[in-house]
């Protein structure tokens, strides 16, 4: 009879914490990594003003389990991001907010090598099995007509190609927008980080619903 009772007693313990590892599986933070430039970093803003950290903020405010790491290194270009694709994003992540290309503009880089670059790094994370959403950017003004017809398009094609999310203009409600901007004319404030933080939130958020639902 109490071998009975312990074995009983036993059975009870070993479900609880079944279901309690299921549990603990099922609150697991999503962690997500924004692999871009300066506008990534949060150039010149103290610390926790930046795009990744704010949109953390914002995330977890609507009740999402998301940690987003920093990975924006200032003055990156495509071929930066490549060439430190492989351990700027660990083993673990869940998914990537590809931001670079900005810089390649800024310094007249032929589109069709930012393309390239961006391809690869792409096809690295996709052989790894990480969902990327991905960030546009548009070529300045200054650049001309002809390039920016050869760099505008980048996105979208690799968009279609890899069939990605896309977030068309990273900088959208801030670019010409001297309020939200720092002096340079370029980066975004804390309150330009604010507006891209609001306008992107409907995509990641879905970005992120795909991802929980691949993890189930």
């Amino acid at each position: 009879m109490r071998f009975k009772v312990a074995l009983f007693q036993f059975a009870v313990i070993a479900t609880a914490s079944l279901f309690g590892l299921s549990g603990a599986a099922a609150a697991k933070t999503i962690q997500l990594v924004g692999l871009g430039d300066s506008l990534m970093a949060g150039y010149q803003l103290p610390p926790g003003d930046g795009f990744p950290a704010k949109l953390e903020a914002a995330l977890k405010a609507k009740g999402l389990d998301v940690a987003i790491s920093d990975a924006g290194v200032s003055g990156d270009t495509t071929s930066g991001g490549l060439a430190r694709a492989d351990w700027s994003v660990p083993d673990g992540t869940d998914g990537v907010i590809l931001e670079l290309g900005a810089n390649d503009a800024l310094r007249g880089i032929a589109p069709e090598e930012s393309e390239k670059n961006l391809d690869a790094i792409i096809a690295k994370l996709k052989a790894r099995k990480i969902p990327v959403i991905l960030a546009g950017m548009l070529a300045p003004p200054n650049m001309g007509g002809d390039y920016a017809d050869r760099f505008n398009p980048i996105y979208q094609r690799l968009a279609e190609k890899y069939q990605l999310p896309l977030y068309p203009f990273f900088l959208d409600g801030v670019a010409a927008q001297a309020k939200l901007q720092l002096e340079d004319g370029m980066h975004p404030n804390p309150q330009g980080v604010d507006v891209m933080v609001q306008r992107f939130m409907p995509q990641i958020e879905t970005f992120i619903g795909t991802i929980v639902e691949a993890q189930k």
